[in-house]
């Protein structure tokens, strides 16, 4: 089955930092954009951030933009999301997903709709 498992998430005091992990389980990520997603109870699912298949081109939320940064190890078959400055409105359950670009490698989209492979994801909560 064709996945991601997502980890890294918890408790975190406003001002804090995570790290999550985005690891795919029965395909490889060479060939796949990556995007982060989240949604946070009674919101629509909003995109955060994308990687393309290089991973020389990025995009994130405009509100996200220089806290958040995105990055993948293909070698580990894995995509990752360093969050810095928490806030209470990063609350949410994270996602990731895949965008089958190839050969397309360096673009990426925010768009859901073109997202597959959708894993658990891992919920992130900001509070003192």
């Amino acid at each position: 089955q064709l996945q991601f498992v997502e980890s890294g998430g918890g408790l975190v005091q406003p001002g804090g930092s995570l790290r999550l992990s985005c690891v795919a389980s029965g395909f490889t990520l060479d060939n796949y954009a990556v995007g982060w997603f989240r949604q946070a109870p009674g919101k629509e699912r909003e995109g955060v951030s994308c990687i393309s298949i290089s991973g020389d081109r990025t995009n994130y939320a405009d509100s996200l933009k220089g806290r958040f940064t995105i990055s993948r190890d293909n070698s580990k078959n894995t995509v990752y999301l360093q969050m810095l400055s928490l806030k209470p409105e990063d609350t949410a359950v994270y996602f990731c997903a895949a965008h089958d670009l190839y050969p397309v490698r360096s673009i990426c989209v925010m768009d859901a709709y073109k997202y597959n492979n959708w894993g658990q994801g891992t919920q992130v909560t900001v509070s003192s």
